[in-house]
């Protein structure tokens, strides 16, 4: 659905429209006098957007890493063991 704005609205959230173009794929007519003047919308068309109910099927389609599993998950335990430890206590108590 296209959105209607006036010019001089889109002129002072011309900020705010482009995000709403870019995130959300709106599309809006600008107005001058009340009559359409112009069309902005998203340059490329949106990205299919995806729910959290889809992730396991997501997850599954992945390339499995296969013989590098076990080298990478070493790697990260690595990694999280060479971490510095938290203090216990707030520098700023």
């Amino acid at each position: 659905m296209t959105k209607s704005i006036s010019a001089t609205e889109a002129v002072r959230r011309f900020s705010e429209l482009l995000n709403s173009i870019k995130y959300k794929g709106e599309r809006y007519t600008i107005l001058r006098g009340g009559k359409a003047a112009a069309s902005i919308g998203p340059a490329e068309p949106s990205g299919r957007v995806r729910t959290l109910a889809e992730l396991k099927d997501i997850m599954g389609q992945l390339p499995s890493l296969g013989d590098e599993a076990a080298r990478f998950e070493k790697d990260l335990r690595e990694l999280v063991r060479r971490q510095p430890r938290m203090p216990h206590r707030s520098r700023w108590e």
